[in-house]
Protein backbone atom coordinates (compact mmCIF):
# COMPACT_ATOMS: atom_id res chain seq x y z
CA UNK A 1 0.00 0.00 0.00
CA UNK A 2 2.51 2.24 0.64
CA UNK A 3 4.90 1.87 -2.31
CA UNK A 4 0.95 2.40 -4.12
CA UNK A 5 1.04 5.82 -2.37
CA UNK A 6 4.56 6.68 -3.26
CA UNK A 7 4.09 5.83 -6.69
CA UNK A 8 0.80 8.23 -7.06
CA UNK A 9 3.03 11.48 -5.21
CA UNK A 10 6.10 10.83 -7.68
CA UNK A 11 3.37 10.70 -10.59
CA UNK A 12 2.06 13.85 -9.13
CA UNK A 13 5.69 15.18 -8.98
CA UNK A 14 6.41 14.77 -12.34
CA UNK A 15 3.17 16.23 -14.04
CA UNK A 16 3.68 19.56 -12.12
CA UNK A 17 7.40 19.37 -12.64
CA UNK A 18 6.55 19.10 -16.74
CA UNK A 19 3.87 21.99 -16.40
CA UNK A 20 6.07 24.56 -14.46
CA UNK A 21 9.99 23.23 -15.56
CA UNK A 22 11.42 22.47 -18.90
CA UNK A 23 13.44 19.26 -18.05
CA UNK A 24 16.15 18.37 -20.54
CA UNK A 25 18.07 14.96 -20.03
CA UNK A 26 20.92 14.07 -22.68
CA UNK A 27 22.48 10.99 -22.58
CA UNK A 28 26.43 10.70 -22.60
CA UNK A 29 27.17 8.64 -25.70
CA UNK A 30 25.32 6.45 -27.26
CA UNK A 31 22.52 4.74 -24.66
CA UNK A 32 21.97 1.16 -25.40
CA UNK A 33 17.87 0.60 -26.42
CA UNK A 34 16.81 -0.07 -22.99
CA UNK A 35 18.31 2.65 -20.97
CA UNK A 36 16.62 3.29 -18.32
CA UNK A 37 16.00 -1.15 -17.55
CA UNK A 38 18.11 -2.96 -15.11
CA UNK A 39 19.13 0.30 -12.67
CA UNK A 40 21.03 -1.25 -9.13
CA UNK A 41 22.42 2.26 -8.43
CA UNK A 42 21.26 5.61 -9.39
CA UNK A 43 23.73 8.33 -8.54
CA UNK A 44 22.78 12.20 -8.69
CA UNK A 45 26.21 14.25 -8.63
CA UNK A 46 26.05 18.36 -8.33
CA UNK A 47 23.79 18.51 -5.71
CA UNK A 48 22.47 22.07 -5.18
CA UNK A 49 18.37 22.10 -4.35
CA UNK A 50 15.81 20.07 -2.57
CA UNK A 51 13.98 20.79 -5.30
CA UNK A 52 16.04 18.09 -7.36
CA UNK A 53 12.94 15.90 -8.04
CA UNK A 54 12.12 17.81 -10.44
CA UNK A 55 14.23 16.14 -12.87
CA UNK A 56 11.20 13.53 -12.69
CA UNK A 57 9.95 15.14 -15.28
CA UNK A 58 12.67 13.39 -18.00
CA UNK A 59 12.34 9.83 -16.88
CA UNK A 60 9.29 7.30 -17.97
CA UNK A 61 6.57 5.54 -15.63
CA UNK A 62 8.55 2.59 -15.45
CA UNK A 63 11.45 3.90 -13.31
CA UNK A 64 9.52 5.94 -11.65
CA UNK A 65 7.32 2.78 -10.76
CA UNK A 66 10.83 1.21 -9.83
CA UNK A 67 11.72 3.73 -7.64
CA UNK A 68 8.66 3.63 -5.88
CA UNK A 69 8.80 -0.14 -5.40
CA UNK A 70 12.29 -1.12 -4.80
CA UNK A 71 14.09 2.30 -4.33
CA UNK A 72 16.43 2.69 -1.36
CA UNK A 73 17.44 6.32 -0.61
CA UNK A 74 19.59 7.34 2.17
CA UNK A 75 18.42 10.60 3.56
CA UNK A 76 20.13 12.77 6.12
CA UNK A 77 18.67 12.82 9.12
CA UNK A 78 18.33 17.12 9.13
CA UNK A 79 15.89 17.08 6.06
CA UNK A 80 14.25 14.04 7.03
CA UNK A 81 13.17 16.07 10.73
CA UNK A 82 11.61 19.45 8.53
CA UNK A 83 8.17 19.25 9.13
CA UNK A 84 6.60 19.27 5.85
CA UNK A 85 9.87 18.51 3.51
CA UNK A 86 10.85 15.58 5.82
CA UNK A 87 7.33 14.06 5.65
CA UNK A 88 7.57 14.45 1.36
CA UNK A 89 10.85 12.75 1.62
CA UNK A 90 9.88 10.28 3.44
CA UNK A 91 7.52 9.12 0.82
CA UNK A 92 9.39 9.53 -2.35
CA UNK A 93 11.28 5.94 -2.78
CA UNK A 94 10.11 2.38 -0.99
CA UNK A 95 12.50 2.39 1.79
CA UNK A 96 14.15 6.38 2.82
CA UNK A 97 16.42 5.86 5.24
CA UNK A 98 17.43 8.55 7.69
CA UNK A 99 21.51 8.68 8.19
CA UNK A 100 23.39 10.82 10.26
CA UNK A 101 26.09 11.17 7.33
CA UNK A 102 28.72 9.51 9.71
CA UNK A 103 29.37 5.60 9.04
CA UNK A 104 28.00 4.72 11.85
CA UNK A 105 25.00 2.16 12.55
CA UNK A 106 22.51 4.28 10.04
CA UNK A 107 24.39 4.03 7.09
CA UNK A 108 25.03 -0.08 8.08
CA UNK A 109 21.52 0.10 7.56
CA UNK A 110 21.13 1.30 4.18
CA UNK A 111 23.97 -1.45 3.17
CA UNK A 112 21.48 -4.21 5.15
CA UNK A 113 18.44 -2.93 2.79
CA UNK A 114 19.92 -3.54 -0.58
CA UNK A 115 18.88 -6.89 -1.77
CA UNK A 116 18.50 -8.10 -5.63
CA UNK A 117 15.59 -5.89 -6.59
CA UNK A 118 17.05 -2.87 -4.94
CA UNK A 119 17.88 0.38 -6.46
CA UNK A 120 19.96 2.53 -4.18
CA UNK A 121 19.55 6.12 -5.09
CA UNK A 122 22.31 8.41 -3.89
CA UNK A 123 23.51 11.75 -3.44
CA UNK A 124 27.29 11.09 -2.45
CA UNK A 125 28.50 14.22 -2.04
CA UNK A 126 26.17 14.19 1.19
CA UNK A 127 25.47 17.81 1.41
CA UNK A 128 24.14 20.76 -0.52
CA UNK A 129 26.21 23.40 -2.49
CA UNK A 130 25.80 26.91 -1.66
CA UNK A 131 25.65 29.54 -4.21
CA UNK A 132 29.68 30.26 -3.48
CA UNK A 133 30.20 26.93 -4.73
CA UNK A 134 30.84 25.45 -1.61
CA UNK A 135 29.09 23.68 1.01
CA UNK A 136 27.32 24.84 3.94
CA UNK A 137 30.71 24.80 6.45
CA UNK A 138 32.61 26.87 3.36
CA UNK A 139 34.18 23.54 2.11
CA UNK A 140 34.79 22.07 -1.37
CA UNK A 141 31.69 19.77 -2.53
CA UNK A 142 33.57 16.42 -2.69
CA UNK A 143 32.16 13.12 -3.15
CA UNK A 144 32.14 10.78 0.16
CA UNK A 145 33.12 7.40 0.17
CA UNK A 146 30.15 5.73 0.94
CA UNK A 147 29.17 4.76 -2.07
CA UNK A 148 32.48 2.64 -2.55
CA UNK A 149 30.28 0.45 0.00
CA UNK A 150 27.21 0.61 -2.03
CA UNK A 151 28.94 -0.28 -5.46
CA UNK A 152 30.47 -3.29 -3.54
CA UNK A 153 26.86 -4.58 -1.83
CA UNK A 154 25.35 -4.29 -5.13
CA UNK A 155 27.94 -6.12 -7.57
CA UNK A 156 26.46 -5.94 -10.44
CA UNK A 157 23.74 -4.24 -12.74
CA UNK A 158 23.80 -0.99 -14.32
CA UNK A 159 24.65 2.46 -12.18
CA UNK A 160 23.23 5.44 -13.71
CA UNK A 161 25.25 8.79 -12.93
CA UNK A 162 23.29 11.70 -13.37
CA UNK A 163 25.32 15.06 -13.84
CA UNK A 164 22.43 18.10 -12.65
CA UNK A 165 22.99 21.22 -14.11
CA UNK A 166 22.16 23.14 -11.09
CA UNK A 167 18.68 24.65 -10.06
CA UNK A 168 19.94 27.36 -7.61
CA UNK A 169 18.26 29.68 -10.43
CA UNK A 170 15.05 27.36 -9.40
CA UNK A 171 15.87 27.89 -5.67
CA UNK A 172 18.91 27.70 -3.50
CA UNK A 173 19.61 26.53 0.12
CA UNK A 174 18.08 28.50 2.49
CA UNK A 175 15.13 30.00 0.38
CA UNK A 176 11.31 28.93 0.70
CA UNK A 177 10.06 29.37 -2.99
CA UNK A 178 10.84 27.93 -6.23
CA UNK A 179 11.03 30.67 -9.57
CA UNK A 180 9.06 28.58 -12.01
CA UNK A 181 9.02 28.49 -15.76
CA UNK A 182 13.12 27.92 -15.57
CA UNK A 183 15.26 25.38 -17.78
CA UNK A 184 16.92 22.46 -16.21
CA UNK A 185 19.11 20.30 -18.11
CA UNK A 186 20.76 16.94 -16.60
CA UNK A 187 23.25 14.91 -18.71
CA UNK A 188 23.65 11.00 -18.52
CA UNK A 189 25.83 8.23 -17.81
CA UNK A 190 25.49 4.58 -17.91
CA UNK A 191 27.73 2.59 -16.26
CA UNK A 192 28.42 -0.87 -15.76
CA UNK A 193 29.21 -1.71 -11.98
CA UNK A 194 31.21 -4.60 -12.29
CA UNK A 195 33.66 -3.51 -14.97
CA UNK A 196 33.21 -0.23 -13.10
CA UNK A 197 34.79 -1.89 -9.44
CA UNK A 198 37.14 -4.05 -11.24
CA UNK A 199 38.82 -1.22 -12.86
CA UNK A 200 38.85 0.58 -9.64
CA UNK A 201 40.20 -2.00 -7.31
CA UNK A 202 42.88 -3.76 -9.45
CA UNK A 203 46.10 -3.76 -7.76
CA UNK A 204 44.85 -1.13 -4.64
CA UNK A 205 43.88 -2.13 -1.07
CA UNK A 206 40.23 -1.49 0.38
CA UNK A 207 41.03 2.15 1.49
CA UNK A 208 42.99 3.15 -1.87
CA UNK A 209 39.94 1.91 -3.75
CA UNK A 210 36.91 4.00 -1.97
CA UNK A 211 39.67 6.99 -2.50
CA UNK A 212 39.56 6.07 -6.28
CA UNK A 213 35.98 5.76 -6.43
CA UNK A 214 35.55 9.72 -4.84
CA UNK A 215 38.11 10.99 -7.28
CA UNK A 216 36.62 9.38 -10.21
CA UNK A 217 33.29 10.78 -9.47
CA UNK A 218 34.46 14.04 -8.65
CA UNK A 219 36.31 13.98 -12.15
CA UNK A 220 33.22 12.97 -13.68
CA UNK A 221 31.03 15.40 -12.29
CA UNK A 222 33.19 18.27 -13.03
CA UNK A 223 33.55 17.61 -16.95
CA UNK A 224 29.75 16.40 -17.60
CA UNK A 225 27.72 18.09 -15.33
CA UNK A 226 25.97 21.11 -18.37
CA UNK A 227 25.67 24.29 -18.80
CA UNK A 228 22.56 25.62 -17.61
CA UNK A 229 21.83 29.37 -18.03
CA UNK A 230 20.23 30.78 -14.64
CA UNK A 231 17.38 32.76 -16.56
CA UNK A 232 13.88 31.72 -17.20
CA UNK A 233 12.96 31.53 -20.96
CA UNK A 234 12.52 34.99 -21.34
CA UNK A 235 14.69 37.16 -18.40
CA UNK A 236 18.05 37.19 -17.55
CA UNK A 237 19.95 36.04 -13.91
CA UNK A 238 23.35 35.95 -11.68
CA UNK A 239 26.52 34.32 -13.06
CA UNK A 240 27.46 30.85 -13.18
CA UNK A 241 28.74 28.77 -10.70
CA UNK A 242 31.92 27.34 -9.30
CA UNK A 243 32.06 24.24 -11.56
CA UNK A 244 30.90 26.54 -14.38
CA UNK A 245 27.50 25.56 -14.65
CA UNK A 246 24.02 27.47 -14.15
CA UNK A 247 23.46 28.65 -10.23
Amino acid sequence: MRQTITYGILLAIKGLSRIFFRVELTWIGSPPTDPWENHRLVVFLHHTSLYEPVFLAGTPDSFIRRVAFHGVLPAAEKTIRRPLVGWLFKMIAAHVISITRARDHTWFQVLRKIDPESMVILLPEGRMMRRNGLDSAGKPMTVRSGIADVLEAVGEGRMLIGYSGGLHHIQAPGEMLPRLFRNVRMNLELVDIAEYVNALLQGRTEEEFRRAVCEDLERRRNANCPVVGPKPWSAGGPPPSAFGVGI
